[in-house]
């Protein structure tokens, strides 16, 4: 199951001229398409005179979710090339706009596919590119008995701490990698129940333990 994948670390700028036409990229890491009018309209706001607001994104590892607008541009010179490069870095959970100021000269079909390919090209190769894992975010909530033993666990295992509570009981908040959370909450069973890794695998629950999914990071 994959469970990283490669996007932008921070918003990153490019830009190509060509007879005129200046095109202007923005490209932006986002985790859902709720942040792509926001973004469209801060340009819209900071560059009310250009001409189209051309833009493509993908969002998730399973390569159904993403889009290329024209924005008026003739059909496939704008967004599927800007598409294209997004594909072409590997990259996913990206946006990217290319604003145009017309110049006064047409550019054909191959030259807007060039100038918005291009354009788009620059932002990315200027950007800061990271893998990022897919983890799933659960809540552990325990008893102090068993606190130390949960504890090393944790600690042995490099679980990744979001959040905890030590109240009345014991909260904690972790993110597990999705490829590795199978042996990851074996171990955990084991370490608190004091049992064998066999043991634990047979195990539904740990008395004094409770497990709950959250959701995907």
């Amino acid at each position: 199951m994959k469970d990283s994948y490669l996007t932008l670390a921070d918003h990153s700028t490019g830009d190509f001229r060509d007879r005129g036409s200046k095109f202007l990229a923005y490209a932006w890491p986002i985790r859902s398409e709720d942040e792509i009018q926001e973004h469209i309209a801060v340009l819209r706001k900071l560059h009310p005179k250009a001409r189209h607001y051309c833009f493509a994104y993908r969002i998730g590892l399973d390569n159904n979710n993403f889009r290329a607008n024209d924005d008026g541009e003739p059909s496939g010179t704008a967004g599927k090339p800007i598409l294209g490069q997004i594909d072409s870095f590997g990259l996913t959970n990206v946006f990217i706009v290319v604003l145009r100021y017309f110049g006064g000269t047409l550019l054909g079909t191959s030259g807007l596919i060039n100038a918005y390919r291009n354009s788009a090209q620059d932002a990315l190769q200027k950007a800061s590119i990271v893998e990022k894992l897919v983890e799933d975010v659960y809540r552990l909530t325990f008893i102090y008995d068993i606190m130390p033993d949960v504890m090393t666990a944790v600690k042995k295992l490099e679980i990744n701490v979001l959040k905890q509570d030590f109240g009345e009981t014991a909260v904690m908040e972790i993110a597990v990698r999705q490829g590795s959370k199978e042996y990851v909450f074996t171990m955990l069973k084991a370490y608190a129940a004091k049992v064998s890794v066999e043991e634990a695998e047979l195990m539904d629950d740990v008395p004094g333990l409770d497990i709950e999914f959250l959701f995907v990071t």
